[in-house]
């Protein structure tokens, strides 16, 4: 009897002590739920200390960064007879009613629009096989380097290969390759230091590939790539932006300017095209004819009334004069922005049909396949070499060239973090290229450009002066010398390159 009355009282005593456990374990759980969970309304710094005579854990850090909207360190340590739990918050120190937006959360919405953004590129390359982003970096002094990236084809890329249109502008003293005075072909349009410009700045950057050294422009070395040839561009005013600058870069090499001849003898201006200069010595021809669209422009009844029109399935009927041209460089781009292209109503035009209504990516993805047909059908490849520029970046601000659109404040390249979607464009046209017969050089121009908001004429595209500042300003076109003498160093980096492989040329 004494002996079950014992061992009734110690099996008691047991189911006590085991419950007193099981009690403490419990609440001891509910209790960091309790805390963890009240972490969102605490506002200030707080430090807690759990300690418990028995457990021995070893827990790893753990982030609850995604728990509340403040900014916060949140570590555990676990030793042989505690846990020790340290939270860190944090709020921004500006008092005003937007800065009550946590400072994470700002960065976080910055970093979701990058991911949307990045996602959107994503699905272009799927769809195009071409991959666009940019990185920015910041020297914070007079040297500031701009690092772009754009245009890279996915695949292409192989060991040993350069992708010229990644890279960084840098600041150098030894640019420009000429000056305004020392060469008579820019037009008033495009003499920014003539028109009253006084900051130089804008001539001195060079462009710096990440994985190669593009060479410096060698004038006697272009020229003898071209003796005996004809170097032609081939589209809008922004392409005889490029072809007055490769005239002035290839005058350097000529001792007696008289050598050099207009074969039609009248003064460049930006309103007229078609134009021959003679490099004598070297038996070339440097030309440009006009077009705005590559294809014709014309007129067609509708209704009772004749309209312009865009014959978006014949070629410009300047393109009678490319046959036996030795290196052709295309653009267009500038000009399918404009209002009537855009809205696309009774413009367009194939046969005898005047579309009603047409997309302007339709209508211009239609005319880059009519020029290509045309590239095609007349273009010896061995004897000739066909580049395609990509579309130069506009850069208004606070309105278009016609509303008050300005750039004039700009002195220095951009230096904002931007992340610059791959205009359709150039999509358009490298899909077209990729379906021609006629190997095309596509001289990827954008995404360099997209930066150099400091180069364009601005109130200095004609005789204004500093102080008395045009109302229309040209954010369109570039000062020379200037951003598209980088253009030609492209061109005469891809030539020589060329020349290296091929015996043909």
């Amino acid at each position: 009897m004494e002996r079950q009355r014992s061992f009734s009282f110690k099996s008691t005593r047991l189911l006590v002590f085991f419950f007193t456990i099981f009690s403490s374990v419990l609440f001891f759980s509910f209790f960091s739920i309790w805390v963890f969970k009240d972490t969102r309304s605490i506002p200030q710094e707080v430090h807690l200390q759990f300690n418990t005579p028995s457990l021995s854990l070893a827990l790893k850090p753990i982030n609850v960064q995604a728990l509340t909207g403040f900014s916060r360190n949140f570590s555990v340590s676990g030793l042989k007879n505690s846990i020790s739990i340290d939270t860190h918050f944090k709020k921004s120190d500006n008092s005003s009613r937007s800065a009550e937006i946590p400072v994470l959360e700002r960065v976080q919405r910055k970093e979701n629009e990058f991911e949307v953004s990045e996602e959107r590129n994503k699905r272009v390359a799927e769809k195009t096989g071409i991959l666009t982003s940019i990185h920015y970096s910041k020297s914070g002094n007079s040297s500031d380097k701009i690092a772009v990236s754009g245009g890279e084809r996915i695949g292409e890329k192989r060991k040993g290969t350069c992708d010229v249109s990644k890279g960084m502008w840098v600041f150098d003293e030894s640019y420009p390759l000429y000056t305004t005075s020392s060469c008579p072909f820019i037009d008033e349009g495009f003499s920014c230091e003539t028109n009253g410009r006084l900051d130089r700045d804008y001539m001195k950057w060079r462009w710096q590939p990440h994985d190669c050294n593009i060479p410096r422009f060698n004038a006697e070395r272009m020229l003898e790539l071209i003796r005996g040839k004809r170097l032609v561009f081939v589209g809008d005013s922004i392409n005889r932006n490029q072809w007055e600058s490769m005239l002035c870069l290839l005058r350097r090499a000529i001792a007696d300017p008289k050598r050099i001849y207009e074969t039609h003898g009248r003064r460049i201006t930006k309103e007229k095209g078609n134009y021959s200069f003679k490099f004598v010595d070297y038996k070339c021809t440097v030309e440009y004819y006009v077009t705005h669209f590559l294809v014709h422009e014309g007129k067609a009844r509708v209704g009772h009334k004749r309209v312009q029109t865009l014959r978006i399935d014949t070629m410009d009927r300047s393109f009678s004069r490319l046959k036996g041209a030795d290196i052709l460089v295309f653009n267009t781009a500038h000009w399918w922005s404009h209002y009537k292209t855009k809205s696309g109503v009774n413009y367009y035009q194939e046969g005898v049909q005047v579309h009603p209504h047409l997309d302007v990516s339709t209508a211009f993805r239609k005319a880059l396949m009519t020029w290509a047909s045309w590239v095609d059908k007349h273009i010896t490849p061995g004897k000739t070499q066909v580049f395609f520029r990509s579309s130069a970046p506009t850069h208004f601000r606070g309105g278009q060239w016609n509303s008050g659109g300005h750039c004039k404040e700009a002195t220095r390249p951009l230096n904002d973090t931007l992340i610059m979607n791959y205009p359709e464009k150039n999509i358009i046209a490298e899909e077209v290229i990729k379906q021609m017969k006629t190997p095309v050089t596509f001289l990827n121009v954008t995404s360099l450009s997209e930066y150099r908001i400091d180069g364009h004429p601005s109130i200095y595209g004609r005789r204004t002066g500093k102080n008395s500042p045009s109302s229309v300003q040209d954010c369109s076109h570039w000062c020379l010398p200037g951003i598209p003498d980088t253009w030609n160093e492209l061109l005469y980096f891809s030539l020589q390159s060329k020349q290296k492989h091929s015996s043909t040329f």
